[in-house]
């Protein structure tokens, strides 16, 4: 091992690698202004991770009165004091840079489904015979009711017949 390797060994941080892409976390990062020191807490979600070793970085992205903000953090850097997931992202990509196009709650949701050739196949012939049966029952609704019409309209002449009979004249035709 020669002097670089074992200087970088040194400065590389034990309990930061234990997020993934896709993850909701708090960075908690140290801010020094003047002489003061305070620690700021940067939430969002991951949406990517690069390089190796000292120079590993990782990218959070959230979303801050309507506009996207992305924040780049060095993952060993001795500014960042501790890294917590709040909750664990389903993904199967490495970078979600579709995030980026993506207003307001949808540019959270990170839980992706892959669906396999038959899966998706199996959701558009359950969705087309959805639509038939939505289709077939709003024609037999418009059947209830157009039977429903003739109905009454053979009622009202049936007592437009009777009130005829009673008064002794010919029923209108």
């Amino acid at each position: 091992m020669n002097i670089i390797e074992a200087i970088t060994q040194e400065q590389l941080k034990k309990d930061r690698g234990n997020f993934r892409v896709g993850d909701s976390v708090r960075v908690h990062t140290k801010v020094i202004e003047g002489d003061k020191e305070r620690i700021q807490i940067f939430a969002g979600v991951v949406i990517g991770r690069r390089g190796h070793g000292i120079s590993e970085t990782f990218t959070v992205r959230r979303i801050s009165y309507g506009e996207g903000v992305e924040r780049i953090f060095p993952l060993h850097s001795p500014r960042v004091e501790k890294i917590e997931v709040e909750r664990e992202g389903s993904t199967r990509r490495a970078k979600l840079n579709y995030l980026r196009g993506r207003k307001g709650k949808q540019a959270l949701a990170v839980d992706e489904k892959m669906m396999t050739p038959e899966q998706s196949a199996a959701a558009a012939t359950a969705k087309t015979e959805a639509r038939a049966a939505a289709k077939a029952e709003a024609k037999v609704a418009e059947a209830a009711r157009a039977a429903a019409n003739v109905e009454k309209k053979a009622e009202a002449k049936a007592a437009e017949a009777a009130e005829a009979a009673e008064a002794g004249k010919e029923p209108a035709k």
